[in-house]
């Protein structure tokens, strides 16, 4: 297994596998299920999953479709949108998923991380952190799928999660998303200084080099979507992961 985790989002969406800019403008691009299929015949470590239709209208998982691609998948599966108890975490364990992703119940339920760390242990519990930055260049942390600001700073609500019992924190860029120009490297900077948990670096990734720089300056492990997903200037669909032994060359530069 590689020591570095290059993970696979795949963005759910009325059932379907869909993939976007900043958050918005939403494709679709095929079958979950038949995606986590053929990451199961690229030997992918880990996906993770998350419900962006729940994460906004604040509805319940889809726990018969979640279950089915579990059921699926050959390798760990993290998985968020509409999860706000600790009841909604347990049963979503109990379906086969190994790690939970929190946004906005994270935030918004102050309880619930610790609750849910002394439930399933915190190196299960994810907290995912959106970042956008206004008119005048100023950060602001994001829920309910990037479209309600928060007063938190994107590093103190890192430090917050921390101390909470987060076990891991993915740290998005809005503005990068689906935009292939490269993660933002001085936010994952400045929280990967304030924190001692693992942080997943995502959204920005156009090329391979991106997920080292993105290690170089604090991650701990890089997802991706598009690029995993979409080939060429014009997207056409393509499911694809790079070969192990490429990536292990690719981090030992």
């Amino acid at each position: 297994m590689l020591q570095t985790r290059v993970i696979p989002i795949l963005l759910l969406k009325d059932g379907g596998l869909y993939k976007g800019e900043q958050f918005k403008k939403h494709k679709y691009v095929g079958d979950p299920i038949n995606a986590v299929k053929i990451f199961n015949d690229k030997e992918v470590d880990e996906i993770c999953i998350l419900d962006i239709d729940a994460s906004r209208s604040g509805t319940s998982p889809d726990f018969a479709l979640i279950e089915n691609i579990a059921s699926q998948a050959f390798m760990p599966l993290g998985y968020g949108g509409g999860v706000k108890s600790v009841d909604d975490i347990e049963r979503l364990f109990r379906i086969g998923i190994e790690k939970v992703v929190l946004n906005t119940a994270a935030y918004e339920n102050q309880g619930l991380i610790k609750a849910a760390s002394d439930l399933v242990g915190s190196q299960s519990i994810v907290c995912s952190i959106d970042v956008k930055k206004g008119l005048f260049g100023k950060e602001k942390a994001y829920i309910k799928s990037g479209t309600k600001s928060i007063k938190m700073s994107p590093v103190d609500l890192a430090k917050h999660y921390e101390q909470q019992g987060a076990g891991e924190l993915i740290v998005n860029s809005i503005e990068r998303d689906g935009k292939a120009t490269g993660y933002d490297l001085d936010l994952i900077q400045r929280i990967s200084k304030v924190v001692d948990i693992p942080i997943v670096a995502a959204c920005g990734a156009g090329k391979n080099q991106h997920f080292v720089e993105a290690v170089k300056a604090g991650a701990s492990a890089v997802a991706a979507g598009d690029i995993f997903t979409f080939q060429g200037k014009r997207k056409a669909v393509l499911i694809t992961y790079p070969q192990y032994d490429k990536l292990q060359d690719l981090f030992k530069e």
